[in-house]
Protein backbone atom coordinates (compact mmCIF):
# COMPACT_ATOMS: atom_id res chain seq x y z
CA UNK A 1 0.00 0.00 0.00
CA UNK A 2 1.18 3.18 -1.05
CA UNK A 3 1.59 5.80 1.79
CA UNK A 4 2.33 9.50 0.94
CA UNK A 5 3.42 11.31 4.20
CA UNK A 6 3.42 15.06 4.79
CA UNK A 7 3.42 17.29 7.90
CA UNK A 8 4.13 20.20 9.66
CA UNK A 9 2.74 22.64 6.37
CA UNK A 10 1.76 25.29 8.85
CA UNK A 11 -1.31 26.73 6.70
CA UNK A 12 1.23 26.31 3.76
CA UNK A 13 -0.30 23.71 2.44
CA UNK A 14 -1.37 24.89 -1.29
CA UNK A 15 2.64 26.10 -1.94
CA UNK A 16 3.27 22.34 -2.37
CA UNK A 17 3.59 21.85 -5.78
CA UNK A 18 3.22 18.16 -6.31
CA UNK A 19 1.95 15.67 -4.20
CA UNK A 20 1.56 11.80 -5.23
CA UNK A 21 -0.57 9.36 -6.08
CA UNK A 22 -0.91 6.72 -3.67
CA UNK A 23 -4.15 5.20 -1.76
CA UNK A 24 -3.33 7.00 1.90
CA UNK A 25 -2.15 10.46 2.30
CA UNK A 26 -1.16 10.68 5.83
CA UNK A 27 -0.29 14.28 7.91
CA UNK A 28 1.78 14.25 11.04
CA UNK A 29 0.51 17.27 12.54
CA UNK A 30 0.97 21.36 12.75
CA UNK A 31 -1.63 21.24 9.70
CA UNK A 32 -1.90 25.37 11.34
CA UNK A 33 0.12 28.06 11.34
CA UNK A 34 -1.76 30.00 14.23
CA UNK A 35 -4.12 27.12 15.39
CA UNK A 36 -7.25 28.97 14.43
CA UNK A 37 -10.95 26.92 13.31
CA UNK A 38 -10.64 29.35 10.33
CA UNK A 39 -7.47 27.79 9.36
CA UNK A 40 -8.54 24.22 9.81
CA UNK A 41 -11.76 25.16 7.52
CA UNK A 42 -9.32 26.13 4.84
CA UNK A 43 -6.72 23.17 5.43
CA UNK A 44 -10.29 20.29 5.47
CA UNK A 45 -11.09 22.09 1.93
CA UNK A 46 -8.06 21.00 0.68
CA UNK A 47 -7.82 18.01 1.79
CA UNK A 48 -11.01 17.19 0.20
CA UNK A 49 -9.54 18.56 -3.27
CA UNK A 50 -6.69 15.57 -2.43
CA UNK A 51 -7.39 12.53 -4.88
CA UNK A 52 -5.79 10.18 -2.62
CA UNK A 53 -9.20 7.20 -1.27
CA UNK A 54 -7.98 7.89 2.61
CA UNK A 55 -6.21 10.30 4.29
CA UNK A 56 -4.96 10.49 8.11
CA UNK A 57 -4.62 13.58 10.05
CA UNK A 58 -3.39 13.82 13.90
CA UNK A 59 -2.86 17.39 15.65
CA UNK A 60 0.75 19.32 16.67
CA UNK A 61 1.54 21.73 18.86
CA UNK A 62 0.67 24.28 16.75
CA UNK A 63 -2.70 22.84 16.47
CA UNK A 64 -4.45 24.71 19.06
CA UNK A 65 -8.15 24.50 17.73
CA UNK A 66 -7.78 20.57 18.67
CA UNK A 67 -7.11 21.01 22.37
CA UNK A 68 -9.01 24.12 23.03
CA UNK A 69 -11.93 23.48 20.85
CA UNK A 70 -11.89 19.89 20.39
CA UNK A 71 -15.56 18.63 19.49
CA UNK A 72 -15.84 21.51 17.14
CA UNK A 73 -12.21 20.86 15.03
CA UNK A 74 -12.88 17.35 15.17
CA UNK A 75 -15.92 18.19 13.92
CA UNK A 76 -14.40 20.22 10.97
CA UNK A 77 -11.96 17.29 9.68
CA UNK A 78 -14.88 15.79 7.46
CA UNK A 79 -12.11 15.11 4.54
CA UNK A 80 -9.97 12.86 6.35
CA UNK A 81 -9.19 10.35 9.66
CA UNK A 82 -8.62 12.18 12.16
CA UNK A 83 -6.43 10.37 15.22
CA UNK A 84 -5.66 11.23 19.09
CA UNK A 85 -4.85 8.71 21.05
CA UNK A 86 -6.47 6.24 18.52
CA UNK A 87 -6.23 3.81 15.67
CA UNK A 88 -7.88 3.08 12.28
CA UNK A 89 -7.42 -0.36 10.04
CA UNK A 90 -7.04 0.49 6.44
CA UNK A 91 -6.32 -2.01 3.79
CA UNK A 92 -5.66 -4.71 6.23
CA UNK A 93 -3.36 -2.15 8.23
CA UNK A 94 -3.57 -0.92 11.68
CA UNK A 95 -2.96 2.30 12.41
CA UNK A 96 -2.22 4.30 15.28
CA UNK A 97 -2.05 8.06 15.76
CA UNK A 98 -1.07 10.83 18.92
CA UNK A 99 -0.32 14.23 19.01
CA UNK A 100 1.53 14.50 22.45
CA UNK A 101 5.65 15.45 22.39
CA UNK A 102 8.09 16.30 24.71
CA UNK A 103 6.92 20.01 26.88
CA UNK A 104 8.89 22.32 24.91
CA UNK A 105 7.63 26.27 26.06
CA UNK A 106 3.78 26.23 26.27
CA UNK A 107 2.52 24.66 23.06
CA UNK A 108 -0.47 22.37 22.45
CA UNK A 109 -0.32 18.36 23.35
CA UNK A 110 2.80 19.09 25.39
CA UNK A 111 3.48 16.02 28.34
CA UNK A 112 6.21 15.81 30.10
CA UNK A 113 8.98 13.33 29.62
CA UNK A 114 8.58 10.53 31.99
CA UNK A 115 5.62 8.84 33.54
CA UNK A 116 2.98 11.71 31.89
CA UNK A 117 4.29 11.06 27.90
CA UNK A 118 4.66 7.25 28.90
CA UNK A 119 0.88 6.61 29.38
CA UNK A 120 0.19 7.63 25.95
CA UNK A 121 2.63 5.87 24.36
CA UNK A 122 1.30 2.86 26.45
CA UNK A 123 -1.87 3.15 24.60
CA UNK A 124 -0.43 2.50 21.67
CA UNK A 125 -1.37 -1.51 20.69
CA UNK A 126 0.95 -4.35 20.37
CA UNK A 127 -0.30 -4.85 16.66
CA UNK A 128 0.57 -1.61 15.21
CA UNK A 129 1.69 -1.73 11.67
CA UNK A 130 2.16 2.38 10.92
CA UNK A 131 2.67 4.62 13.99
CA UNK A 132 1.69 8.33 13.13
CA UNK A 133 3.24 10.54 15.84
CA UNK A 134 4.07 14.49 16.03
CA UNK A 135 7.49 14.21 17.55
CA UNK A 136 10.31 11.98 16.96
CA UNK A 137 11.55 9.23 19.00
CA UNK A 138 15.11 9.56 20.56
CA UNK A 139 17.96 9.09 18.16
CA UNK A 140 15.85 8.99 14.88
CA UNK A 141 15.42 11.83 12.70
CA UNK A 142 15.14 14.43 15.63
CA UNK A 143 18.40 16.71 15.21
CA UNK A 144 18.37 20.06 15.75
CA UNK A 145 21.31 22.59 15.94
CA UNK A 146 21.98 24.97 18.27
CA UNK A 147 25.02 27.20 18.32
CA UNK A 148 26.45 24.59 15.90
CA UNK A 149 25.76 21.93 18.46
CA UNK A 150 23.97 18.98 17.05
CA UNK A 151 21.08 17.96 19.77
CA UNK A 152 19.12 14.74 19.45
CA UNK A 153 16.00 15.92 21.12
CA UNK A 154 13.07 13.10 20.57
CA UNK A 155 11.30 11.43 23.36
CA UNK A 156 13.13 8.90 25.01
CA UNK A 157 9.53 7.20 26.13
CA UNK A 158 8.39 7.19 22.97
CA UNK A 159 11.80 5.27 21.80
CA UNK A 160 11.35 2.74 24.56
CA UNK A 161 8.05 1.62 23.73
CA UNK A 162 8.60 1.76 19.89
CA UNK A 163 11.47 -0.59 20.30
CA UNK A 164 8.44 -2.92 22.09
CA UNK A 165 6.70 -3.30 18.99
CA UNK A 166 7.11 -4.63 15.64
CA UNK A 167 6.20 -1.41 13.42
CA UNK A 168 6.30 -1.88 9.68
CA UNK A 169 6.45 2.09 9.09
CA UNK A 170 6.85 5.27 11.97
CA UNK A 171 6.05 8.58 10.40
CA UNK A 172 6.13 12.17 12.48
CA UNK A 173 7.55 15.33 11.60
CA UNK A 174 8.05 18.82 14.27
CA UNK A 175 11.78 18.83 13.91
CA UNK A 176 11.75 20.23 10.94
CA UNK A 177 15.52 20.01 10.23
CA UNK A 178 15.69 16.78 10.47
CA UNK A 179 13.52 15.50 7.34
CA UNK A 180 13.79 12.55 5.54
CA UNK A 181 13.79 9.08 6.00
CA UNK A 182 15.76 5.74 6.50
CA UNK A 183 14.84 1.94 7.48
CA UNK A 184 16.07 0.89 10.99
CA UNK A 185 18.24 -2.09 10.07
CA UNK A 186 17.71 -4.13 13.31
CA UNK A 187 13.80 -4.53 11.97
CA UNK A 188 13.54 -2.96 8.87
CA UNK A 189 10.95 -0.57 10.22
CA UNK A 190 10.73 2.76 7.91
CA UNK A 191 11.28 6.23 10.14
CA UNK A 192 9.98 9.07 8.42
CA UNK A 193 10.00 12.43 9.43
CA UNK A 194 8.26 14.48 6.89
CA UNK A 195 8.34 17.95 7.55
CA UNK A 196 7.05 19.87 4.34
CA UNK A 197 8.38 23.66 5.83
CA UNK A 198 12.20 24.08 6.70
CA UNK A 199 13.63 25.49 9.55
CA UNK A 200 12.87 28.86 7.94
CA UNK A 201 9.00 27.80 8.08
CA UNK A 202 9.26 27.74 4.17
CA UNK A 203 7.18 24.79 2.02
CA UNK A 204 9.90 23.60 -0.06
CA UNK A 205 10.25 19.90 1.45
CA UNK A 206 8.34 17.55 -1.01
CA UNK A 207 5.94 14.74 0.34
CA UNK A 208 7.88 11.25 1.01
CA UNK A 209 6.12 8.33 -0.55
CA UNK A 210 6.47 4.49 1.40
CA UNK A 211 5.42 1.48 0.38
CA UNK A 212 3.79 -0.48 3.53
CA UNK A 213 2.34 -4.31 2.88
CA UNK A 214 -0.18 -5.40 5.09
Amino acid sequence: MRIVCISDTHSMHDNITEIPDGEILVHAGDCLGRGSIFELEDFNVWLGEQPHPHKILIAGNHDWCFQTRPEEARGMVTNAIYLEDSGVTIGGLKFWGSPVTPTFLNWAFNRDRGSEIAKHWALIPGDTDVLITHGPPHGILDIVVQNDIELEVGCEDLKERIDQLSLKAHIFGHIHESYGSGTRAKDGAVFVNACSCSKAYRAVNPPIVIDVEP
